[in-house]
């Protein structure tokens, strides 16, 4: 027997606020069966649904990158050149964080009387503006 929750319950179970879940509904991610008076009503799998939207977004997806990997059946069909472009973005983003962390441990024991006469700190400082470069955009209208 399948066992179907309000949306107040699954509210509760899955820790988000039903304005969301009506959001996730429209946006076509869940899909509520019926309803019992007003309130929406939803199958128990949309627990294990929800469960894999928010593990996408910590992932850093879109609403949309997750619509297209969840079928209307429930079915997961990750799209595998994603995820690998995702991972590699992921790397890319914790060498420029750790790097930025081992310059901030860097400033906050440096000897030197004067952080801008620290050479560690003057390569930090030289290594931020070249990564503030690049191309730049034409302001809209402009020629």
């Amino acid at each position: 027997m399948v066992e179907f929750l309000d949306i107040a319950e699954v509210a509760r179970r899955s820790g988000m606020a039903a304005s969301r879940l009506r959001f996730y509904e429209d946006k076509g991610l869940i899909a509520s069966v019926g309803r019992r008076g007003l309130r929406r009503l939803f199958e128990a799998g949309v627990l294990d649904r929800l469960s894999l939207i928010a593990l996408g977004q910590t992932a850093g997806f879109s609403l949309d990158e997750i619509g297209g990997m969840l079928d209307g059946n429930g079915q997961l069909r990750l799209d595998r050149g994603l995820c690998a472009a995702k991972a590699d973005a992921l790397d890319t983003m914790i060498r420029r964080l750790s790097a930025l962390r081992d310059g901030l441990r860097h400033a906050a024991a440096c000897p030197a009387p004067s952080h801008m006469e620290c050479p560690t700190f003057r390569r930090l400082l030289k290594a931020a503006i070249a990564r503030g470069r690049g191309p730049r955009r034409r302001a809209v209208g402009r020629a």
